[in-house]
């Protein structure tokens, strides 16, 4: 996990987890909401992703790939919130069309390849902030 702040910063940033296994692609989208003027904690795996969720009260919205190795996938993954933390916003992201991904309510799905500003405008959106 990378990108663990301070308590107090998530009072004046929102905080978003971004969940993805392709390292490349991680970083290159945090770097890019960091920018944006969020705070981001990285997951390379469903199961890092729940920790932090389950760990820390700041995350104002995940960002997750669907296809990823390990017992859980994103769509797993965004099951799991919707159980745990029903009101946290996912945006669910894969470069195959996933018919129960799809967007409604507090989640969305994004088709890879995507520019990053239309994440960008996703989570501002999801978020209150358009």
């Amino acid at each position: 996990m990378v990108g663990l702040e301070p308590e107090d910063t998530a009072a004046t940033r929102p905080c978003i987890l971004i969940v993805e296994d392709e390292l490349l692609t991680r970083i290159a989208a945090a770097e890019f909401l960091r920018d944006c003027g969020f705070t981001v904690i990285e997951a390379a795996n469903a199961e890092e992703a729940r920790l932090v969720v389950a760990s820390r009260a700041y995350v104002d919205l995940v960002f997750t790939d669907i296809q990823m190795p390990g017992d859980m996938d994103g769509r797993s993954l965004a099951g799991w919130l919707a159980r745990e933390k029903p009101r946290l916003p996912v945006i669910l992201t894969s470069a195959r069309l996933e018919g129960d991904a799809a967007s409604r309510g507090q989640r969305r799905f994004v088709r890879k390849p995507y520019r990053l500003s239309d994440i960008e405008k996703q989570i501002r959106e999801l978020l209150g902030q358009s």
